[in-house]
């Protein structure tokens, strides 16, 4: 039997990864990446109807329960788009307001049990996309990449006052569902 033709894979393989006939730059790279990642993400948050905002509130949530205004900053949005975002979220059961303990003023805004559960799903799919896409490469490679990336955000988030591995505060009850 003979062997596919270079850069396409037997039934049911990925493709033998070759070397690029050549390098892009950096930034269209990262663009070009950036474009499959966000096709990749919108395909699973149309499997349960949600925007890409949606998604981005989802994932912020999943790890941490902001203020209002600490979610327009992490999300880059203004408080009013927020405001209407948690709305809509709130009305489909996946989020909550729950008081802040620590300023009775403020609200935390928190994943339900269905939100919570939505966002596991949603998250253990893409984990599988992303590992499909990056059989492409070694396994050192792989490091080496994941490696390069945590260090190009934890600097970029630094800089812009975010902590990537806060996490949820455990005093907090979670939100029923």
């Amino acid at each position: 039997m003979a062997a596919p033709p270079a850069g396409r894979a037997a039934a049911g393989r990925p493709a033998e990864p070759s070397a690029p006939q050549q390098t892009l730059s950096p930034a269209d790279g990262l663009a070009q990446l950036s474009f499959l990642v966000y096709g990749i993400l919108e395909r699973r948050a149309r499997e349960h109807d949600l925007s890409m905002i949606q998604i981005r509130l989802l994932g912020v949530l999943r790890d941490r329960r902001p203020t209002m205004n600490e979610l327009a900053r992490l999300l880059d949005l203004d408080k009013s788009s927020v405001t209407g975002l948690v709305d809509r979220a709130e009305r489909r059961g996946l989020v909550a307001r729950v008081p802040s303990t620590a300023d009775r003023r403020s609200v935390l805004v928190t994943l339900t049990d269905h939100g919570r559960s939505l966002v596991s799903d949603r998250a253990a799919r893409f984990e599988a996309d992303m590992s499909l896409l990056l059989e492409r490469l070694e396994p050192a490679d792989r490091d080496v990449l994941s490696g390069l990336i945590s260090r190009l955000l934890v600097a970029y988030a630094a800089d812009h006052g975010i902590d990537l591995f806060a996490t949820i505060d455990t005093d907090i009850p979670p939100a029923g569902g």
